[in-house]
């Protein structure tokens, strides 16, 4: 043990440290990237174990038909060191010898990420979440079976094996193989293993947890000597990566506390799984909040200035993007994450007149950006309907194209109101919001996530609606769309206009409560304090402090 603590490889597909080192996609990666410099920061004895995509993340550009085309940018190798130290893993029956290259340059713990050496096998490392199911399990060996392979060859000793999502279990099976190696039983074996490895799920949506038949499985390499039967009993049939997940781990982990209510219910079926806790996301205080809020926080005048910087830096973006010229007297509303179905981007415009009759009031500008996964469809309409509202309602709404962590960190600081309407309880946590809070950016969602723990209605921002449950996706549409609506009318235009006192009290508590409770900080302590140890709860010690 070092200083007491367990000594943690953080394995995780993604890594947004940033948007410089292009291996992340989206919400996933930005918190691992948080969590790296959070460990860096605490001190705590943890590394990363990640893949160097050579295409990890994407270019938005949205075509003359209004569809967003996604272009693959690079990978910045010279923000890589390599190391001399080699590993191989098996996929497809051929030996695939992999390159382990270093980053700690963005006041990050050490990450470690693996690629093939040799270039008739960057296939497989081609491009993040790209590719059909025979290159996702390759890609999840890399990451599993050569992740673990790599922490020995560089001597980084390992107490706990923290999977962030199911794609890493195969570094399970690959710790499992290693004592058999030694004679061990697979039953004593798996059991052992478990006192080894917690596990982290992030989405409560069916689709989004990976499955695979056995069939790639074997055919891809992964099965490491293991019986059909034995495969099985770890992930079902077909393979289920957060079922494996669970149940070779000592314990687990969702993301936000309605959603521990949540992934227990959705796995509870799953016999001999680790029990599911709760650990609320948090953001990098460091990285997210602008050194002007920060500095401002308590004085009424200078915050008012902070924030009307932070503005005026958004809306001169706006400006270079798109042309369009933004007032910045009008409330400014931003909306920006993952371009998919269940988080209903569009809600504010299910009830069209009313809508129309909001934006032409002069009162209400729209600003979105956001990115779908190239796989989804109906991520890509949606796109596409926000570009076609933009070009409708050209002074009121505005589409960026190309979201990423430096539009990110504009949005979060440079808008007034935050807004997040998803389908409760499909978002997980949603640290987009956290990162507005603690810039004085006001939220205005669903009571789902984090929110859940962090809406004082009325006081930190306000919840759209009330927590309930709907006969069909259509109902609650138009129950939150009319709530929204009422919202907006009654209580954020008359605090924005006409009560500025309350305004910057809202904002004061804001800042306050995400500074206090949503760091990223008090995330990795919390994992120290009750994912990563085996001792009682009355024996744990705080981390950093």
């Amino acid at each position: 043990m070092s200083h007491g603590y367990p000594r943690v490889a953080y394995f995780c597909m993604e890594f947004g440290l940033s948007e410089t080192l292009t291996i992340y996609s989206g919400g996933l990666g930005v918190l691992a990237g948080d969590f790296l410099r959070s460990a860096r920061a605490l001190g705590v004895p943890l590394v990363g174990v990640g893949i160097a995509w050579d295409e990890g993340y994407t270019v938005q550009r949205i075509g003359a038909d209004g569809l967003p085309e996604d272009l693959p940018v690079k990978l910045d190798r010279s923000l890589l060191e390599t190391e001399q130290a080699t590993v191989s893993v098996t996929i497809a029956g051929r030996e695939v010898p992999l390159q382990i290259h270093r980053v700690d340059r963005f006041n990050n713990a050490p990450l470690y990420l693996l690629e093939p050496r040799e270039a008739r096998d960057r296939w497989i490392t081609r491009r993040l979440y790209g590719g059909g199911p025979d290159d996702r399990v390759a890609q999840e060996i890399v990451l599993g079976v050569g992740g673990v392979r790599a922490l020995a060859a560089l001597g980084v000793q390992t107490d706990l094996y923290h999977f962030n999502e199911g794609h890493a279990v195969f570094a399970g099976l690959e710790l499992i193989r290693r004592k058999r190696g030694r004679g061990v039983s697979f039953d004593r074996a798996w059991k052992q293993v478990r006192q080894q490895i917690v596990f982290t799920t992030h989405t409560p949506v069916d689709a989004g947890n990976e499955k695979h038949e056995l069939e790639v499985l074997r055919r891809m390499g992964a099965k490491q000597g293991f019986t059909q039967h034995e495969l099985e009993r770890i992930g079902g049939r077909p393979f289920n990566m957060t079922v494996a997940g669970l149940r070779l781990s000592l314990r687990a982990n969702a993301v936000a506390e309605l959603h521990g209510d949540t992934a227990r219910k959705m796995w509870s079926h799953v016999g001999d799984a680790a029990p599911i806790g709760a650990i609320t996301n948090g953001v990098d205080h460091r990285v997210w909040q602008d050194a002007r809020v920060r500095d401002g926080a308590n004085d009424d005048a200078t915050l008012e200035d902070a924030r009307q910087g932070c503005k005026r830096d958004l809306l001169i973006e706006v400006e270079l993007r798109t042309g369009v010229r933004l007032d910045p007297d009008q409330l400014v509303i931003g909306f920006a994450r993952r371009a998919t179905a269940y988080k209903r981007a569009t809600l504010l415009f299910h009830d069209r007149p009313r809508a129309e009759a909001l934006l032409a009031s002069g009162k209400v500008q729209l600003i979105f950006a956001g990115k779908n996964h190239p796989k989804d469809a109906g991520g890509r309409a949606l796109v596409a309907e926000l570009v076609a509202l933009a070009t409708r309602y050209p002074k009121q709404v505005v589409f960026l194209a190309d979201y990423d962590l430096k539009l990110g960190r504009m949005l979060t600081r440079g808008c007034d109101v935050w807004l997040n309407t998803p389908r409760r309880p499909l978002e997980a946590c949603g640290t987009s919001g956290m990162k507005a809070a603690m810039n004085g950016v006001l939220n205005v969602s669903i009571l789902d996530g984090w929110w859940v723990e962090g809406c004082t209605d009325g006081v930190t921002g306000w919840q759209i609606g009330e927590e309930q449950s709907y006969p069909s996706d259509e109902a609650a549409d138009a129950a939150d769309a009319g709530a929204l609506h009422q919202l907006l009318e009654r209580e954020v235009l008359p605090a924005y206009y006409d009560d500025r006192p309350r305004w910057r009290q809202m904002m004061r508590a804001s800042i306050d409560m995400a500074l206090t409770r949503f760091s990223s900080d008090r995330m990795v302590r919390e994992y120290y304090a009750t994912l990563y140890t085996r001792e009682e709860p009355a024996r744990r010690a705080a981390v950093g402090g």
